[in-house]
């Protein structure tokens, strides 16, 4: 067949539901045995595009910018101008217009920063799918499919385009999300009868775009792509929304209500004192908005999403990709760590060790997957090796290349171990063409495969678990021969796949059976146990570190595998993994109340199914814990989605996990989800540090606007010069305390309560006496400084001591527990280079005759300076003593 058809070849097969397989293939110019080749597919995607739906328009930046004065708080800065304005007071007006302007711009770039840090992980998250080209299997991104590509599923896998069937095996797949049809649809290769309209529910051959399949293997001829496929017809119905606010934003939200109620009293209470004292209306109208934005902090959105963009953007770049924003919080609060062993605890680079066959145990030399080896011991046996591995080459879906292998990391292990058993395992599959089989499922734990030989008769290759072939079987191959399966060669085969499982080793048996005619699939004939493979799969190096880790951070760890006991226990000695181990049969006999007073005191679940995790994580759940589960198969979905965070492999897991997870891990790598709780516990610890530093400076200046009045004494701070505080303390040093590096002893804590409010009665605290310092501090300087130095050089002073006040106090929010002063304050560079932008802007706005034009201030000299220093260090010096005093307490309670 023509593989090289030109590239105006059709963009696609429209009716192809009702076509053969063969017309679909004639008509797209492929041959499904070979695929495309690279040079058709590349004309395809010139002519016919990539296959991607159209994406909403994006909102043009210029309206992106203007957003930014859609709220409240803008409205209330305007009418401040306006009332400037319309009282004669031009330069206050200015100044509001010029803060209106850096206020938007400063919204507006953190937002786009933000956008760009979550596009950047939308990116990380392209799906990939295994095409057939120029007679290879590869992987390639969805986006280059092409009408006539080949494309190869299995279980687990999501659809990348529309497609008529080729090759269906067992295959069932989910398409609730196109057509409703709540249960699995099974798809045949066979064309319906007639030719008349199907609807897509009873298109029974063809496969459409972001659908999943939930068993069996498939291969399909892509018939459209990008906007011509059935979900592009209805792109324009399935506008992906907005992520709904996490529990966090929600709660800072509600704080921030509180907040702007606080600043209307404080607002009406300074008006009332202000006209008891007489000054004039429109300073007191000025002053009561102007005292109204400084109660709000209105940066503290901008912050906290960029805060959390910025902290999963970091734990992507670690192998950890967040794929909900709220998830950060529950990562910060995981108590348990339910873990696959294979890949994620493992290596999963698998070597077979050991061989047993005919009565007899083979080592198997060699190391990962290179073909390099031997088995040892086989050499004057040839014919009893080929029969040994010949069902693990056939019934097998893995190839082996130079650079290294396709499929699944176990098959590649055995296609390797007929490689040094001197087979040539693609070879032996063109010989020995499937008419049939039975995919792995992980409820049957076998996989089998049909040929036919000859004769006529149909051979069944099988293979999959030892406890369950022996299910199956009613002979065994020995070294005399093949016998009966009695209880005598069972016990035989059970110590040995005991002494391979107790070193560690994964233990994988091989059967066999010839049939006469195709057998039922749904039951498979008396086959012949034929060989038990040992196959190793070391744990990773860092795996035993992060368990240690997890100790010290009060974090559980619980394997789970579906491997033998012995297996499984052997593993979790090595790292350190302590518990009881019980088996997926223990859990089915145990009532869900028994499992949740048990579950505490077990370390290792083996032999169980995927459902059996659903019932880990409820029994976890009721014990009160935060659970976070790891998952990769598609019946790994329900407990992904149960778990408080659900865990996919980037690697070996199918997109269904991948969907269904909250965080994808690139590497498969255990000490992966440990960095991930460790920053997630960072990134909390980032938003309690700014929200205390940005609240602290609004409780600061409603009580020395208020304590100023309530002293008869003017009011402090002008207009311009709380928006100039809100604009310097909102911006870098926020930010700075966003962005701030983990604290050494952040894994040497429990998990924090999750019910836990983000300002606790501690911190409120600890917010409301540094207000009162910075308070009670700029009001005495001012009332001192005034017979002193004149009204506008005090006044002028207490400006400066409010802004020191923050510098100091950002120290203060950065260590809320432990010492204040120490080499911690010094591994932030970023804002130390914060404050002293500020410090230097400081100095410019009290210095520069044209800054002080538009601020109303007065130089000072050295001495001045030295008073607004000291004065402004009390809040670091109260802290620094009710700390000792705390501490002092606790070692006289202890």
């Amino acid at each position: 067949m023509d593989v090289t058809a030109p590239p105006g070849a059709p963009a696609g097969a429209p009716d192809a539901y009702c076509l053969t397989s063969t017309e679909v293939a004639a008509r797209l110019g492929v041959d499904p045995a070979i695929g495309l080749s690279e040079r058709v597919a590349a004309e395809r995607v010139a002519a016919h595009g990539p296959n991607r739906l159209a994406e909403p328009a994006r909102r043009p930046e210029w309206l992106k910018f203007l957003d930014q004065f859609r709220n409240w708080l803008i409205g209330i800065l305007l009418i401040a101008a306006v009332v400037a304005g319309a009282i004669g007071d031009i330069k206050d007006a200015v100044v509001i217009t010029v803060v209106l302007q850096i206020n938007a711009v400063l919204g507006y770039l953190q937002e786009r920063r933000a956008e760009r840090s979550l596009e950047a992980l939308r990116r990380m998250l392209v799906p990939t799918t295994r095409v057939r080209r120029d007679g290879a299997e590869r992987v390639l991104e969805a986006h280059t499919l092409v009408p006539g590509d080949v494309v190869l599923l299995e279980a687990g896998d999501r659809v990348p385009a529309d497609g008529r069937l080729v090759v269906a095996e067992s295959v069932e797949v989910a398409e609730a999300a196109l057509t409703g049809e709540s249960q699995p649809v099974a798809k045949t290769t066979a064309a319906p009868a007639g030719t008349a309209s199907l609807p897509l529910a009873e298109r029974t051959g063809m496969l459409f775009m972001n659908t999943a399949v939930t068993r069996g293997r498939a291969e399909i001829i892509v018939t459209a792509t990008g906007m011509r496929t059935e979900l592009g017809a209805i792109a324009e119905e399935l506008r992906t929304g907005t992520e709904p606010p996490s529990p966090l934003q929600v709660q800072l939200d509600s704080l921030g209500r509180r907040l702007a109620l606080l600043s209307g009293v404080a607002v009406v209470a300074y008006a009332l004192v202000a006209l008891v004292r007489g000054e004039a209306l429109a300073d007191i109208a000025l002053r009561a908005v102007a005292l109204a934005v400084a109660a709000i902090p209105e940066g503290l959105p901008a912050v906290l999403a960029l805060t959390l963009a910025l902290g999963v953007h970091r734990m992507a770049r670690h192998g950890a990709i967040v794929k909900r924003l709220a998830s950060v919080e529950s990562l910060g609060s995981a108590t348990v760590v339910c873990s696959d062993k294979t890949g994620t605890l493992t290596l999963n680079e698998m070597t077979v060790r050991a061989l047993w066959t005919g009565g007899r145990l083979y080592d198997v030399t060699g190391q990962g997957y290179d073909t390099k080896g031997a088995v040892r011991g086989a050499e004057g046996h040839p014919d009893r090796l080929l029969d040994a591995v010949l069902p693990f080459a056939v019934c097998n879906d893995a190839h082996v290349t130079d650079d290294g292998f396709v499929g699944d990391p176990m098959e590649a292990a055995l296609v390797v171990l007929a490689a040094k058993a001197g087979m040539d395992a693609d070879g032996l599959r063109a010989e020995l063409p499937r008419t049939g089989e039975l995919p792995f499922d992980a409820a049957t734990k076998y996989m089998a495969t049909f040929h036919t030989e000859p004769g006529g008769r149909t051979r069944v290759h099988v293979k999959g678990a030892v406890d369950v072939l022996l299910g199956l079987c009613t002979e065994v191959v020995t070294e005399d021969g093949v016998r009966d399966l009695d209880d005598r060669h069972r016990k035989e085969i059970l110590d040995v796949t005991s002494s391979l499982g107790g070193s560690g080793l994964r233990v994988l048996g091989a059967a066999t059976a010839l049939v006469d005619g195709p057998p039922e699939p749904a039951a498979l004939p008396g086959l012949t146990l034929v060989s038990v493979a040992g196959i190793a799969d070391p744990p990773r190096p860092q795996a035993r570190d992060a368990m240690a880790l997890c100790r010290s951070a009060g974090v559980a760890v619980k394997m789970i595998t579906g491997d033998h006991a012995a297996t499984a226990a052997a593993i979790a000695r090595e790292l350190d993994i302590t518990g009881e181990v019980v088996t997926g049969a223990e859990l089915d006999r145990m009532t869900q109340e028994e499992l949740s007073e048990r579950i505490d005191g077990i370390g290792v679940f083996a032999r169980v199914a995927p459902e059996h995790k659903v019932t880990i994580v409820r029994a976890l759940s009721d014990r009160g814990h935060i659970v976070a589960m790891t998952g990769d198969g598609v019946n790994d979905a329900p407990a992904l989605r149960a778990a408080h965070i659900g865990v996919a492999m980037g690697r070996a897991g199918t997109d269904v996990a991948k969907e269904a997870a909250d965080l994808v891990l690139t590497d498969d790598d255990f000490s992966t989800i440990v960095r991930a709780v460790r920053e997630g516990r960072a990134i909390y610890d980032n938003i309690v540090k700014f929200v205390r530093f940005q609240l602290a400076t609004n409780v600061g200046a409603i009580l020395t606007l208020l304590g100023a009045s309530l002293a008869g004494l003017p009011a402090p701070l002008t207009a311009a010069q709380l928006l100039w505080i809100n604009i310097i303390m909102d911006g870098p040093p926020a930010m700075a305390l966003a962005v701030d590096p983990a604290r050494d002893d952040v894994m040497r804590h429990p998990p924090r309560d999750p019910q836990e409010r983000i300002l606790d009665a501690r911190r409120l605290l600890a917010i409301g006496r540094a207000g009162a310092v910075m308070a009670v501090g700029t009001v005495a300087l001012l009332a001192l400084a005034r017979p002193r130095f004149g009204a506008d050089t005090a006044a002028t002073m207490a400006f400066t001591t409010f802004v020191l006040f923050q510098l100091f106090n950002s120290l203060n929010a950065r260590a809320e527990d432990g010492p204040l002063l120490g080499r911690y304050q010094l591994r932030n560079r970023t804002l130390w280079l914060c404050l002293a932008g500020v410090l230097a802007i400081q100095i410019v706005a009290i210095h520069l005759p044209w800054a002080r034009t538009v601020f109303g201030t007065q130089p000072l000299d050295a001495a001045q300076w030295a008073l607004c220093l000291g004065t402004a260090s009390t809040v670091l010096l109260v802290e620094l003593l009710v700390r000792a005093a705390r501490g002092h307490t606790a070692r006289r309670a202890a």
